[in-house]
């Protein structure tokens, strides 16, 4: 199996990994509801499901599209 040589150094380490930063998660607001939620997710809005400002499911069922 495969060993490092020799010891790398904590400043050397932390040096690699200070690009390993968390992002901030993206907010859109949708046109048809004014509702802020995350990209690439589905909302619900009084109770209705949409995605991409398009109602997927009703209160009461699923609707087909």
């Amino acid at each position: 199996m495969a060993h490092p040589k020799s010891k790398i150094s904590k400043q050397r380490k932390r040096k690699r990994r200070t690009h390993k930063k968390v992002k901030p998660q993206q907010i859109n607001i949708c046109k048809v509801t004014n509702e802020a939620h995350l990209y690439h997710h589905a909302y619900y809005h009084n109770g209705d499901l949409y995605y991409k400002g398009v109602m997927v499911v009703e209160e009461e069922g699923i609707l087909e599209l």
